[in-house]
């Protein structure tokens, strides 16, 4: 599929017969990858009529730019989140970007996106106070946790509390909250056996489990963290 992205994107002219000759499959298996790299967000043009082939559309976006579905997902989630931030800034031009990417997107995808975007939290700022004990989690416990969350998989975390007490935890990341800069994790603590939540910043590692779980409905949480700061 990678050589035939890599052809479209030449501006050569071909049709599903051409194209199944040259890379040695049946036309129908063409079809189908074309059919992917659309869901992917290819745009990929149909010319109609005798000695029609496919194409890039002309008018595809600014460098051609074509995202896999994963970077779409995270694009157009980042976009929302700013979206309810409400800054002033740019927010005219993100709408346009998110309605582009929500178009490129399968219905049944379309569906995965808008669950993931109801898991995503947005309270106030984090006080001063918060802000200054704060630091940047690590990349890899950030990866971890983010495939954790969306393939709703239980964590195995290390994780250090404010008074500074180290604790192993295995927890399942039901919401993540932001209170900006602070990210925090609402998650079902295996530990305590009941919903805890936990500043990504103090998550010192993170490993994967083989253990998936269903999600929990927002008000078992601690409402209490969409009015004011919270440390553990």
């Amino acid at each position: 599929m990678e050589l035939l992205a890599v052809q479209l994107k030449q501006d050569v002219h071909c049709t599903i017969k051409d194209l199944a000759q040259q890379h040695g499959v049946s036309t129908r298996t063409i079809a189908r990858d074309l059919s992917v790299m659309r869901e992917q967000g290819m745009q990929i043009a149909a010319d109609r009529g005798r000695g029609g082939g496919v194409r890039l559309d002309r008018s595809w976006g600014v460098g051609r730019l074509n995202l896999p579905y994963a970077e779409a997902v995270d694009l157009l989630i980042s976009i929302s989140v700013a979206e309810q931030m409400k800054s002033p800034i740019f927010l005219a031009s993100l709408a346009s970007v998110r309605r582009q990417l929500v178009a490129s997107f399968s219905p049944e995808k379309r569906k995965q996106v808008e669950r993931l975007k109801s898991r995503i939290l947005i309270g106030g700022t984090a006080s001063t106070f918060v802000q200054a004990g704060a630091s940047t989690p690590p990349k890899p416990v950030v990866q971890t946790l983010h495939q954790a969350f969306v393939s709703q998989s239980e964590l195995a975390i290390q994780y250090q509390r404010e008074d500074g007490e180290i604790s192993n935890r295995q927890i399942a990341p039901h919401y993540l909250l932001l209170k900006y800069p602070i990210w925090y994790v609402l998650a079902f603590d295996r530990l305590r056996d009941r919903p805890r939540n936990f500043r990504c910043d103090r998550i010192l590692s993170a490993q994967m489990t083989n253990k998936s779980f269903t999600l929990l409905p927002k008000d078992r949480f601690d409402p209490s963290v969409f009015a004011e700061d919270f440390g553990l």
